[in-house]
């Protein structure tokens, strides 16, 4: 299956993506060879998407053989697959999804010089110590590194996208903008918004102008930062060598890149920077956290092993090794029981990561 070498980027298969990414985003991905390590439900849906976005290949790394639970989540396998490697099988499958994006299997082990060759390398299902491994050669060769898992219901993501990132929209949202109703001669200078309009801009944040009359100096001008004075009103700084306002003008927000330096996967375990989807459960990522350490350290004490379903036994010791993680932690949290069983209850469920 051949590649889309000339870089030219096909707008009519990428049309909505190319809306919401933009030329720039989908260029990046385009030119981006990306390996994913595991090939089970969660491993296959992580594959599906990338090559559907338009990635410049897609490397599998899945040597273990079929197992019949795999085909509750794995949709690209069948009964006949069973007792073949996973990343075999499903290769020529996941290729069928999109003409532009070779996919291929790595057949050699996972070596340093291996992983460096990739842009970005996405880990499931594979043991901690193995993980630790390859996001250390990742993080030392500036390779994306994302680590991701799921445990019946509970899962996480881990991103490490090295150092100096940039982000050039850090929202996503459209910029602000709005009418001016005034602007002072100032040290600094105080823009007022027409008819008491909230302007909903945030301290740190950069506008510029446009339609000024009397202070033109300001149309178009580099962004300007702004300080929050109230709701309707805003300061941009010295404006005390422009022109006198007169009237009119607008303000519009603009989007300035963000530089990011991530944690390898290594010195988040023990510090972690956590991203929060519901503040009624404030406590719960933590938490989960140290109970995905504890599931890991319980399966490398038994030989790979996940706690086996509704086990009361292989609970409790999870629960034991979670609070002994979580005491030799600097950063300690408060552990619910309950929570941690029934992440041990669950450890051995593969859901379908869409459910």
């Amino acid at each position: 299956m051949s590649g889309n070498t000339s870089g030219d980027i096909d707008e009519s298969l990428y049309s909505r993506q190319l809306y919401v990414l933009g030329a720039d985003a989908m260029k990046k991905m385009s030119a981006s060879n990306v390996l994913i390590v595991g090939l089970k439900g969660l491993g296959c849906e992580v594959a599906k998407n990338i090559v559907l976005a338009g990635v410049k290949s897609v490397t599998l790394y899945d040597p273990s053989p079929v197992v019949i639970s795999d085909l509750s989540t794995q949709f690209f396998l069948h009964q006949e697959d069973v007792g073949k490697p996973r990343a075999q099988v499903s290769a020529p499958r996941l290729a069928e999804l999109n003409q532009y994006v070779p996919v291929s299997v790595l057949d050699t082990e996972l070596t340093p010089e291996a992983i460096a060759t990739f842009k970005c390398v996405v880990v499931t299902d594979i043991p901690q110590q193995q993980k630790l491994e390859i996001s250390e050669t990742a993080h030392q060769n500036n390779v994306y590194f994302i680590s991701t898992e799921t445990r019946g219901l509970f899962g996480y993501t881990f991103n490490d996208f090295g150092k100096d990132f940039v982000v050039v929209d850090p929202t996503g949202e459209e910029p602000l903008s709005g009418m001016v109703a005034n602007i002072e001669q100032a040290e600094e200078g105080v823009v007022m918004c027409l008819d008491e309009t909230r302007h909903g801009l945030e301290d740190g944040q950069f506008v510029t102008f446009s339609e000024v009359q009397g202070m033109t100096e300001l149309n178009d001008c580099e962004p300007r930062k702004v300080k929050v004075i109230g709701p309707y009103t805003f300061s941009i700084g010295d404006t005390r060598g422009l022109s006198a306002y007169t009237r009119g003008g607008l303000f519009k927000q603009v989007k300035m890149p963000v530089v990011l330096n991530f944690k390898s996967f290594k010195s988040a375990l023990e510090e972690p920077e956590y991203f929060y989807s519901d503040f009624s459960k404030f406590d719960r990522p933590a938490q989960l956290h140290v109970g995905f350490q504890a599931l890991h350290a319980f399966a490398a004490a038994n030989n790979g092993r996940m706690p086996r379903p509704g086990n009361d036994d292989d609970a409790t010791e999870v629960i034991r090794l979670a609070n002994q993680i979580n005491d030799a932690w600097s950063q300690k949290t408060e552990l619910d029981d309950k929570l941690l069983k029934q992440l041990a209850y669950q450890a051995t469920g593969d859901l379908s990561p869409m459910v």
